[in-house]
């Protein structure tokens, strides 16, 4: 019996040229639900450890990408402080694709079409390990946050709503 061909994404590509330790969870991707509570209870991962991508555009910076815990909402006056923008609004949904090279349930903040500026939320380093989106829809792969730094060259900042 042959082995069913994965094609790699290119945050599983890049993850591996590094040689950056991960673990691959895949899960029934539905666009019915959406929420972290369904993809930590398909993966065995706690929702606080799922994080999502998020593409806001700044005034001065243009795209910004931000990494925030699933079950948090972004705050949109911290990103635009810490990325040093007076403005930010969220990117729209239609310009997503073409601007990162990534569908929306599948955006990961890894391997992305450009290096965007990219904020991790500051409590990602309470954790030895988060999940990200792995670059498609029904993947994720859990990596040390200073790993998503590293790739992204981000910064860790407060991000969300308290």
């Amino acid at each position: 019996m042959a082995k069913k061909k994965v094609t790699k994404t290119n945050a599983i590509r890049l993850v591996e040229q590094k040689k950056i330790p991960y673990v691959e969870h895949d899960y029934q991707w539905s666009e019915d639900d959406l929420g972290a509570g369904h993809v930590a209870e398909q993966v065995g991962i706690k929702p606080e450890r799922i994080f999502k991508t998020l593409v806001a555009v700044g005034n001065k910076t243009g795209p910004i990408v931000a990494v925030i815990p699933s079950n948090h909402e972004l705050d949109l006056k911290k990103i635009a402080k810490a990325s040093g923008n007076k403005k930010v609004e969220m990117l729209h949904l239609r310009d997503l694709e073409t601007t990162t090279g990534y569908i929306r349930g599948g955006c990961s903040p890894i391997g992305m079409k450009k290096l965007f500026p990219t904020y991790l939320e500051e409590t990602a380093q309470e954790f030895q390990q988060i999940a990200v989106s792995a670059g498609k829809r029904g993947l994720q792969m859990e990596l040390a946050p200073d790993a998503i730094v590293q790739l992204t060259r981000g910064h860790y900042a407060s991000l969300v709503k308290d």
